[in-house]
C-alpha cells in the first residue's frame, strides 16, 4: 500500500505558531522533505523531534520528486515543509504535491501559518477580493509581462519580495501602477514585527534612506474601477466604431458579440452600432 504525503505548515516566524496536528505528524512520518534540513532542524529541536530529514528545494524539485514519489509508492508517509509558511504556495512543493497526485497517492495539507493571510488579516486594505502573485518572475520579460497585467487589476494585489530586490520592484511598480496605496508587512509574527502604511512612491523614498530588511509582504491596492471606465471612454471616443467593433472580433468574437461588447463600452445601444455599421 502506498504512503501519504503530508503538507505541513510551519511558523513563520514565532515557533509556537505550530499546530498540534503538524506536530504529532512530523513525529510519526517515514521521512521530512524540507527547503533547508539546518532551518528545519531548528524547528525539530525546538520540540524534541527526531526524525529522518532529506532536502527538497528549488534546484532540486524535479529529481527529488521523482525519488520521493518512489518512496511513498513503496509505502513510506512523508511529510512536506517549507522554511515558513504553507507548503505549495509559491514554493517547489507544488512540484511534488502534483507529481504525488499523478501517482495516485494520497495528498493530504495540514493548515496552519500563511504569510499571505496573516499580511492580509492586517492590512487596512480589502481582503474581500484579491489577486495572489507571490514573488514576481525574474526573467525580464515574463517579468514585465506580469507587472503590465496588473496595470488595470482592481482586486488588491498581494506579492512576496525579499529586502535585497525590494527598491527595484517599488521603483517598477511605481512606473506601471503609479501612485496606489501600499502596505509593506515585514517580520511578521517576530519581535520586529512591522506594517508600514504608505504609497509606492513615499515607500521607495522611504528605503532609498533605510535598508530594507526582512522577508515582506506587499499589498497593494487595485485600480480604481471609476477611472479606468473613464479612460476607457476616452480611448474609445477617439476609435471609430468600425475599428472599434474589429478590435473585438480579431481577438476571436463573433460580430455580433463584438458589438455588443462595442455599445456596452461607448454606453449606447446596439442598434446604434449597428445603424453606424451600415452607413
Amino acid at each position: 500500500m502506498a504512503g501519504k504525503l503530508y503538507l505541513c505548515a510551519t511558523p513563520i516566524g514565532n515557533l509556537e505558531d505550530i499546530t498540534l496536528r503538524v506536530l504529532e505528524t512530523l513525529k510519526s512520518v517515514d521521512i521530512i522533505a524540507a527547503e533547508d534540513t539546518r532551518h528545519t532542524l531548528k524547528l525539530l529541536n525546538h520540540y524534541g523531534i527526531k526524525a529522518k530529514l532529506t532536502s527538497y528545494h528549488e534546484h532540486n524539485k524535479y529529481d527529488k520528486a521523482e525519488s520521493l514519489v518512489q518512496e511513498l509508492l513503496a509505502g513510506k508517509n512523508i511529510a512536506l515543509v517549507t522554511d515558513a509558511g504553507t507548503p505549495a504556495i509559491s514554493d517547489p512543493g507544488e512540484e511534488l504535491a502534483k507529481a504525488a497526485f499523478e501517482a495516485g497517492i494520497e495528498v493530504t495539507s495540514l493548515p496552519g501559518a500563511s504569510a499571505l493571510v496573516v499580511a492580509l488579516s492586517m492590512s487596512p486594505l480589502s481582503s474581500r477580493r484579491f489577486v495572489f502573485e507571490g514573488f514576481l518572475p525574474s526573467e525580464k520579460k515574463e517579468r514585465r509581462e506580469v507587472l503590465e497585467s496588473l496595470r488595470e487589476e482592481t482586486r488588491t494585489i498581494v506579492l512576496y519580495e525579499a529586502p535585497h530586490r525590494l527598491k527595484k520592484t517599488l521603483k517598477e511598480l511605481e512606473e506601471v501602477l503609479g501612485d496606489r496605496k501600499i502596505n509593506l508587512c515585514r517580520e511578521l509574527t517576530k519581535i520586529h514585527e512591522d506594517i508600514l502604511l504608505s504609497t509606492i512612491p513615499e515607500l521607495l523614498v522611504y528605503f532609498e534612506a533605510n535598508e530594507p530588511r526582512g522577508e515582506m509582504v506587499l499589498i497593494i491596492e487595485g485600480a480604481d474601477k471609476e477611472k479606468l471606465r473613464e479612460e476607457r471612454i476616452s480611448s474609445w471616443e477617439e476609435m471609430s466604431i468600425e475599428d472599434h467593433v474589429r478590435f473585438y472580433t480579431e481577438q476571436g468574437f463573433d460580430e455580433k458579440e463584438a458589438m455588443k461588447i462595442a455599445a456596452k463600452d461607448r454606453g449606447i445601444s446596439k442598434r446604434d452600432i449597428y445603424e453606424e455599421l451600415k452607413k
